[in-house]
């Protein structure tokens, strides 16, 4: 089950904003310190993801309606924070991130219960255990301002109150350096501009329940989504205009860009030198071939010594969603977004727009039509914005990966990425088992092409394949579809890691992932892979600091640019995307460059070089690659 590592702009904001926010008083810090720390030498520990209790919750009717009746909604909720308080009492948990979706979950329910207090503790909690800079200052912005205007107002219609929640949110933001949280506010602002009813509810509609018509039942995976539904409509749509305001009075005031570190560290190579060519693939959902066609590998690279194993055209291999071999280059889209395809791509440039405070005419035409969204239009609407970005992603990292290098030849392995709501196809055993063989065969086909490095903005956990169980209503309970997924997942962790395994010649460059999560914690691929040829990138901002996305943990080595990163689309228009999927394609960049400058380094040795020449931050949080300094070590003059 191998999934695109969205961009940030990707469309699911309602859970940034539920967990905004500021410093607690010191006196709060050091309680919640306390309390996050207290008896966990009793406590079980958990070192995965996939050992956290599962839970099911009975469920009939109409979810949307359940969610707005408060008799019917009460005792779901009172279960769920019977679990989650459980969970935290028993199991001392190796991932803050996911402490603090446990405590955040608590958090929306304290304040959907009217007890601020509890919620204000809550907060204060999570802002003990969050790791990232920008974190650390905006932890629960949003969940502190609207409590603490709650205790001072009755009514939250007033002007009184939101006018409090204003100047909370303000004098928070006013003693925060704007350098570190400039690209969270920025977040936080375009996350509120999209929200709108449809936006909330249409998930619970197309996701949640179907899977309770079909179960009458949602696992503790699904059901959190109906109270942060619920705390959404209750305390941030009726803000709306008040964050908009403010995050954008904000910004407004402090329009100073940050540097930007890459320029200096970036090096093209001049053509028309003696260095080697390099053959570089891109693991991905295909690129389009107009724009590399000077830097397709083809037969004729053969006299520099690639194996093309006699074919005319080398640069090409691509299995379907299906995983079924496939004959286009880029991902098939359907009819509906190719008869739009101009207005699609002018709302994926929107939404990065939006991301950057951009005022662009693409970033007002996309807040227009998704703050107003209808619930029955959310699922087409989504589908084709997700099926747009698949169908882009491939090329857009094909055009980072070989920026600035002459010798770079391009070799395309197409994957076929799903974009439905709902499963499309959904796990089987023969799916699983051609999954295996399709990872095989691509890196045989890279081996037989004489691919050297190879760049993968892609991935799947454990937990993925636990959910679109659920969604297809396969397995007779939580704990089978537990087993079940840990075979499938297992099944393709192992086939990956063992393909990669054969081909010690090529430099394997994985994206650490979008999450905010450890990748190890939760069992990602190929990210949490340990293998001397392969090396895992998280991903920062133009001034090295770290993305609120970027995923992390043991095997993230290094970090490179991937926040509104220019790059081709398909077609030949150019547009900034973000992501960890944007970060490792520096790197895969890197890699070629110094193979091409001193082409009888070893795989192992390119990655030494690359770690070696990175430097490590104050914090110790990143290791920000260097490549002037990479390629002058490797010899480039």
């Amino acid at each position: 089950m191998n999934n695109r590592l969205n961009p940030i702009y990707v469309i699911l904001l309602v859970a940034g904003l539920a967990g905004c926010a500021s410093a607690p008083p010191q006196a709060a810090q050091d309680a919640a310190a306390s309390a996050a720390t207290a008896g966990t030498a009793s406590k079980t520990r958990i070192e995965r993801a996939a050992d956290l209790p599962r839970f099911s919750y009975p469920v009939s009717g109409d979810l949307v309606a359940l969610m707005n009746d408060p008799v019917r909604f009460k005792p779901l909720v009172q279960q769920l924070k019977q679990d989650q308080e459980g969970v935290l009492a028993q199991f001392d948990i190796a991932e803050t991130a996911t402490q603090r979706q446990y405590l955040g979950l608590l958090s929306q329910v304290a304040m959907l219960e009217g007890r601020y207090t509890d919620a204000l503790a809550l907060a204060a909690q999570i802002k003990v255990l969050q790791e990232k800079p920008a974190e650390k200052l905006m932890s629960g912005l949003v969940t502190r301002a609207a409590a603490a205007a709650a205790l001072k107002h009755n009514s939250r219609d007033s002007a009184a109150y939101k006018q409090e929640v204003a100047n909370f949110i303000r004098t928070e933001l006013n003693g925060m350096p704007f350098a570190v949280v400039q690209n969270d506010v920025m977040r936080f602002k375009a996350s509120a501009e999209f929200l709108g009813e449809g936006l909330i509810t249409g998930r619970i509609r197309e996701v949640l329940q179907p899977i309770a018509a079909q179960t009458g039942a949602l696992s503790s995976d699904m059901a959190p989504t109906l109270v942060s539904s619920q705390y959404a409509l209750t305390y941030v749509l009726p803000l709306k205009d008040t964050l908009v305001a403010t995050y954008g009075a904000y910004l407004k005031a402090n329009q100073a860009d940050k540097p930007n570190i890459w320029a200096a560290r970036d090096i093209a190579l001049p053509a028309g030198r003696d260095f080697k060519p390099v053959v570089l693939a891109v693991w991905d959902s295909g690129v389009d071939p107009a724009l590399f066609a000077q830097q397709r590998l083809t037969a004729a690279v053969a006299s520099s010594g690639v194996n093309t194993s006699g074919r005319v055209d080398a640069s090409f291999i691509a299995f379907d969603k299906y995983s079924l071999p496939a004959n286009t280059e880029l991902l098939p889209i359907t009819p509906e977004v190719q008869a739009n395809l101009v207005q699609m791509q002018n709302r994926s440039k929107g939404l990065s727009d939006a991301q950057a405070n951009i005022e662009s005419s693409e970033a007002t035409e996309v807040k227009t039509y998704l703050s107003g969204l209808k619930p029955a239009d959310y699922k087409n609407a989504i589908e084709a914005l997700t099926l747009t970005g698949n169908y882009q992603h491939g090329t857009h990292v094909a055009g980072i990966a070989l920026a600035g290098n002459p010798y770079a030849r391009l070799v395309n392995a197409r994957i076929g990425f799903g974009h439905t709501l709902l499963p499309d196809p959904c796990p089987t055993p023969e799916l699983e088992a051609r999954g295996v063989r399709a990872i095989a065969a691509y890196v045989d086909f890279m081996k037989k092409t004489g691919v050297q490095v190879a760049n993968m903005s892609w991935g799947g956990q454990v937990k993925s394949y636990e959910t679109s169980l659920e969604q297809c209503n396969i397995g007779k309970d939580a704990a089978e579809r537990k087993t079940l997924a840990r075979g499938y997942f297992q099944a393709r962790w192992d086939g990956l890691k063992a393909a990669m395994a054969t081909a010690p010649g090529i430099v394997f460059v994985a994206a650490a992932g979008n999450s905010g999560n450890d990748a190890t914690f939760n069992e990602a691929y190929p990210a949490s892979i340990v293998l001397p040829n392969l090396i895992t990138v998280g991903a920062v901002d133009k001034s090295g600091d770290e993305a609120a996305f970027t995923s992390y943990g043991p095997t993230v080595a290094v970090h490179a640019n991937g926040y509104q990163v220019d790059s081709f689309v398909p077609g030949g228009d150019r547009v900034a995307f973000s992501g960890t999927s944007m970060a490792a394609p520096q790197v895969a960049n890197l890699a070629a460059k110094l193979l091409a400058v001193n082409p009888i380094l070893t795989p192992i040795e390119v990655i030494g070089l690359i770690k070696s020449t990175a430097e490590k931050t104050a914090d110790g949080r990143r290791t920000l690659i260097n490549p002037a300094k990479a390629l002058a070590v490797a010899g480039f003059r």
